[in-house]
């Protein structure tokens, strides 16, 4: 049972297929980690909810659970929605702490990966 907990944390929407980009990626971090106990929240429309998933991750024995926002940029829904959610978990679950990122769109790694994939594009167009 692994103490340290990660929460992929999505915006969600009503076609299932939405989730497929980023139930890729927990597959893969899955794959990378297989030791960490990881789960994929939404905001709303579709499950599990940010309070489902670290309930879980409580439930599983981690005392330290990482969200990271899948999102492009820090827009409202991480600014206004986002951080009373997680004070909510910290009072729910006050022997855990909990660690709020900043938006995975606002890593270099990812603006890197982002850049790169474009790039590819226009050389597979032969510019």
């Amino acid at each position: 049972m692994s103490a340290r907990g990660l929460i992929l944390f999505a915006h969600g929407a009503r076609d299932p297929r939405w989730a497929a980009p980023f139930e890729a990626v927990a597959a893969r971090v899955r794959r990378q980690r297989p030791a960490l106990q990881l789960r994929l929240a939404f905001l709303e429309l579709m499950s599990p909810t940010l309070p489902e998933a670290g309930a879980e991750l409580c439930a599983a024995g981690c005392r330290h659970i990482d969200v990271l926002p899948m999102f492009l940029g820090t827009g409202g829904h991480l600014r206004k929605d986002l951080p009373p959610m997680i004070d909510q978990l910290r009072q729910r679950h006050p022997d855990v702490r909990w660690t709020l990122h900043a938006a995975i769109g606002e890593m270099d790694t990812v603006a890197q990966a982002m850049a790169a994939a474009a790039v590819a594009l226009s050389d597979e167009d032969g510019a």
